[in-house]
């Protein structure tokens, strides 16, 4: 392609990512490491309709930026325009991009010098491996073996890697021989620019469970902090007035107050009180 077209090119691809930029909420840097073509297609079908994405080179990027002149405050960006990225822009929630990205992750099998995304623990049973040198290989990586049946057999469950720790090569071969996959692959927001603000890769990991976990526990709280202090909402009223009657009806019957309701407790009460008596007196 003459040099003419190249350049001409790229003009397009910066002024049509400019626009892009100019008109999403949000921009998202996702890292494309470990990041297989049949995902990425895959991704893109599934959110077509909500996310914009786009592969283009760094430089590029850069440029589109900085000619972005209604958002300056997008510029916070540039520095972390380093490796190898997938550009998103959409008006979606970033916290809620990042999750879609993190289920869209695949487990595969380890390399030398991956990162364990989890405890690995080899379980106990039958490898189905014969014996031979292989044994040795299960030793090397702290798995304890017998043999069974003409099969090496691990003979309890092992921790052989804990979660973020790297995967040597020898281990990363008895993993692939037995069928473990430690490693996901898939796209990892970096940082995400919202509406002015940067939102980095650490804020951007939320645990939604805990998060749950924590919003039930507020509202149990507030709830009991409501009956406590009678302060009636709808979701409280029924039980408050259940309360009130308690205790107006215990408050009654205390003072001997003679009502429709009470009478037959006063009596009940009046001959347990008289009983007693009674039986003082006989003594």
């Amino acid at each position: 392609m003459p040099s003419q077209q190249v350049l001409q090119k790229k003009i397009s691809e910066v002024e049509a990512t400019t626009k892009q930029i100019e008109n999403h909420k949000v921009v998202g840097i996702a890292s494309l490491q470990k990041v297989r073509a049949p995902q990425l297609q895959r991704f893109k079908k599934n959110l077509a309709d909500k996310v914009y994405m786009q592969v283009i080179k760094n430089t590029l990027m850069k440029r589109a930026i900085e000619n972005c002149k209604e958002k300056p405050e997008v510029k916070k960006l540039l520095e972390h325009l380093t490796g190898s990225n997938l550009y998103l822009f959409t008006n979606l929630n970033p916290f809620k991009l990042a999750l879609l990205l993190k289920k869209s992750k695949i487990k595969t099998t380890a390399k030398s010098g991956d990162i364990a995304a989890f405890d690995v623990i080899v379980p106990a049973g039958n490898t189905g491996q014969p014996p031979g040198p292989i044994i040795g290989q299960f030793n090397a990586v702290g798995l304890p073996t017998r043999i069974e049946s003409g099969s090496v057999w691990i003979t309890k469950n092992t921790l052989v890697v804990k979660e973020a720790e790297v995967i040597s090569l020898r281990l990363a071969v008895i993993l692939s021989k037995l069928g473990i996959k430690p490693v996901e692959a898939g796209l990892a927001m970096k940082v995400a620019y919202d509406d002015g603000s940067i939102i980095t890769e650490e804020q951007l990991q939320i645990n939604v469970d805990e998060i749950r976990q924590n919003v039930k526990n507020a509202h149990v709280n507030a709830f009991a902090l409501s009956l406590s202090i009678a302060y009636p909402t709808t979701e409280n009223l029924e039980i408050l007035v259940q309360t009130a009657h308690q205790e107006a009806y215990t408050l009654a019957v205390n003072a001997a107050v003679s009502t429709k309701e009470t009478i037959k407790d006063l009596i009940r009460k009046a001959q347990a009180e008289m009983l007693n008596l009674s039986r003082k007196i006989s003594k």
